[in-house]
């Protein structure tokens, strides 16, 4: 069994956030004592506690924080874990290592190119793609000491589709509305594309600059922003084609979920669905920030409705093979079975 010390400080909504969740979760439901140790947050102290679990909520603060660092020593001292996983990079500057002469491994997991001076009192590195884990052992991290371990997502298949506003196709797109995220090509694209419409879920700073791309794209009766959703499900089973347009994005988590909803994925090829996808096979890749190419890949989607079907199947096998629970928990657990006290 692993008594595992998960340590989490991060924002309140995020892809490596929701994971967090998902994987403390599950590796509690498959008998390992997990403690939580996350920054104040009822809503996720809340979940965490329905699924059984006793989180510790601390305060994670800058640098002037110098209590929630001293905090997490006593509490681990108390649990005395197997295994301590910090999560990103405030976490790991804040999670003491194990005490002398014999000492708990800490894991330090990485969900983006962060800088590797947050971890250094971390044992192991694991990265969710494989370039990443290639990325930290070219930034000096012994590759014995590095290593892949992939996220699972909530398979969403059979949700009960949401009511899409606008009309003709539907296309999807999900994330914080943050440049990074590419939203205003995807409205450029959709201006390439006739009739369609683009439903994006999500909200953050770039709201009122892609509400005014809409109106000078012309566009602005086919785009709706729909805010912070919670439904991922249902919007996904309501839509056509799913779209992500990111210029930066280390994984893809929201392909993952439009893989398990069977839906057919159109991606910019950064970082992470570049590694994800297989080009015509489990998706279509355009170049990050063409919104020309962007267009080109919905409109042969649209117009071909059987290949667009052969792509979302071949990404739900991808799903059930790579990346739904039980293979990736039972990744997870062998890798802290090996490398736990």
């Amino acid at each position: 069994m692993i008594r595992l010390a998960n340590i989490m400080a991060g924002a309140k909504h995020g892809g490596a956030e929701a994971f967090y969740e998902r994987l403390t979760l599950a590796l509690h439901g498959a008998g390992d004592e997990v403690l939580p140790i996350i920054r104040r947050d009822p809503e996720r102290a809340a979940r965490l506690a329905a699924g059984g679990l006793c989180p510790v909520e601390l305060r994670f603060g800058g640098p002037i924080d110098i209590l929630t660092r001293p905090r997490i020593g006593l509490l681990l001292k108390k649990f005395q874990p197997t295994v301590t996983m910090a999560w990103m990079n405030r976490a790991g500057s804040k999670t003491p290592p194990g005490p002398d002469p014999d000492p708990w491994p800490t894991v330090g997991r990485l969900g983006g190119y962060y800088d590797l001076k947050y971890y250094r009192d971390c044992d192991r590195l694991v990265g969710n793609t494989r370039a990443l884990r290639d990325w930290i052992v070219a930034q000096g991290c012994p590759a014995e000491n590095a290593h892949y371990l992939p996220n699972f997502v909530t398979d969403v298949a059979g949700a009960t589709p949401a009511e899409l506003p606008g009309a003709g196709p539907r296309l999807l797109a999900m994330g914080r509305l943050h440049r990074n995220k590419g939203f205003d090509v995807a409205i450029r694209a959709l201006a390439l594309v006739p009739d369609a419409t683009l439903c994006i879920a999500g909200e953050g700073p770039e709201r009122e600059a892609l509400t005014a791309l809409a109106r000078e794209c012309g566009v602005a009766g086919r785009v709706h922003l729909l805010g912070w959703r919670e439904d991922t499900g249902a919007l996904l089973a309501a839509c056509d084609l799913f779209l992500c347009s990111s210029r930066h994005e280390p994984l893809g988590n929201i392909v993952l979920e439009a893989w398990s909803a069977s839906r057919p994925v159109i991606a910019a090829a950064a970082q992470g669905p570049g590694e994800l996808i297989d080009q015509g096979e489990t998706g279509l890749l355009a170049p990050v920030d063409s919104a020309e190419a962007l267009a080109d890949a919905i409109r042969s989607a649209l117009v071909d409705p059987q290949e667009a079907a052969r792509l979302a199947h071949n990404g739900r096998k991808e799903f059930e093979k790579n990346f739904a629970e039980a293979p990736v928990l039972a990744q997870w657990r062998d890798f802290l079975h090996k490398v736990q006290r």
